[in-house]
C-alpha cells in the first residue's frame, strides 16, 4: 500500500500521449509500460522475447481485471506489447491457439494507397467499469455455454465454412431465446467475419470494400451491441458524409473515439467538420490525433 503522498509522487511519474478515457487503451498503455519498466529494473528479461512479453501481458490483464475491475480481454495489451512497425496486429482467439500462436502481423502501409487513419477523440465521457462492458461479455459467454462451444469464435468459424452462412447464422440465433442475447451474438459473429474480410480487402488494395467494412462494423456496434453514444454516431456520420471511405467507433464504446479511413491530407478537414457539428450540438470539442502503425512498447533511450 502507498501513503497518500507516495501515491501522488507515483502518479506523477507517468507521461503519456494517449488521452485518458478516450477509448484508445490508455489503461493498457499504462499497465504494459509499468510491466516493462519493472522488468527492466529487476532484470527479469521478459521484455526481450515474444514469449516473455506474453507473460507481462498476462500480468497486465490480471491487474486490470482483478485490481481495477475492468473486464478487458487482452487485445489492447497485445497491441501495446507485440506490434511491429508498418503492420496491424491481428489477434486470433481460437481456443486451440496458444498465446504465442494467436498473433499475426498484417501489412498496414497507408502510404501505399495514399491514405491516412484519422483518429478522433470525441471527448464524450468514457467509462468501462460501470458494468456495461462486463455485462455484454458475460452475455456472450453465456450464449457460448448454451451453444455448447468454448467461445463464439468456434461458432463464427463454423458459420463461415457453411454453404449458406446467412441461414447458418439464423439457425444459430434461433437456438437462443433471449432477444438481447441474439443481438449481442449476431454482432460478435458478424464482426469476426468482418475482421477476416478487412484483412483480405486491405491486402488486395480494395479500399472501398475496406471502408464499407468499417461502416458495417460501426452500424453493428450501434444496433446490435449497443455501445455507441450520440457523439460517436454523429462523428461517424460526418466523416462518412465528407469523404471518408469508412468510419467506426473504436474501443469498448460508451464514449471515446472514432477511427476513419480517409485520403492522405483529408483528415484535418474532416476533423474540422466534425468539430463544427459538435459545436452545433453543444458537445465537448473533439480532438484529432496522429496515428500510424508503430512498433511495440520499448525502453526509450
Amino acid at each position: 500500500a502507498l501513503s497518500s503522498a507516495a501515491s501522488d509522487v507515483y502518479k506523477r511519474q507517468f507521461s503519456s500521449c494517449v488521452p485518458l478515457g478516450s477509448g484508445l487503451s490508455s489503461s493498457a498503455a499504462m499497465t504494459c509500460s509499468t510491466a516493462l519498466a519493472l522488468d527492466d529494473v529487476y532484470g527479469l528479461g521478459y521484455g526481450a522475447s515474444d514469449a516473455g512479453r506474453v507473460t507481462l501481458i498476462n500480468a497486465a490483464i490480471k491487474s486490470e481485471n482483478d485490481m481495477a475491475g475492468a473486464s478487458t480481454g487482452g487485445l489492447d495489451q497485445n497491441a501495446s506489447m507485440r506490434c511491429t512497425f508498418g503492420h496491424a496486429l491481428r489477434l486470433d482467439c481460437r481456443p486451440e491457439l496458444s498465446p504465442l500462436e494467436n498473433v499475426s502481423q498484417q501489412e498496414f502501409d497507408l502510404d501505399k494507397y495514399g491514405l491516412e487513419l484519422l483518429v478522433l477523440d470525441t471527448q464524450a465521457p468514457h467509462q468501462l467499469n460501470d458494468g456495461q462492458y462486463a455485462q455484454r461479455r458475460a452475455t456472450c459467454e453465456k450464449a457460448a455455454e448454451i451453444l455448447g462451444v468454448a467461445n463464439l469464435r468456434v461458432v463464427a468459424d463454423s458459420i463461415a465454412k457453411s454453404d449458406d452462412p446467412f441461414q447458418a447464422l439464423k439457425e444459430t440465433l434461433d437456438k437462443l431465446e433471449d432477444d438481447t442475447m441474439k443481438k449481442r451474438v449476431r454482432h460478435v459473429i458478424t464482426e469476426i467475419a468482418r475482421v477476416n474480410s478487412f484483412v483480405r480487402a486491405f491486402a488486395n488494395g480494395k479500399i472501398d470494400e475496406a471502408g464499407r467494412l468499417f461502416n458495417a462494423s460501426h452500424d453493428s456496434l450501434a444496433a446490435d451491441y449497443e455501445v455507441t453514444v450520440p457523439e460517436l454516431d454523429i462523428a461517424v456520420d460526418v466523416a462518412r458524409a465528407n469523404g471518408a471511405y469508412g468510419a467506426r467507433m473504436t474501443g469498448g464504446g460508451f464514449g471515446g473515439s472514432i477511427i476513419a479511413l480517409v485520403d492522405k491530407g483529408q483528415g484535418h478537414e474532416i476533423a474540422q467538420k466534425i468539430a463544427d457539428r459538435f459545436e452545433q450540438e453543444g458537445f465537448n470539442a473533439p480532438r484529432a490525433l496522429p496515428a500510424y502503425a508503430a512498433a511495440a512498447a520499448s525502453r526509450e533511450i
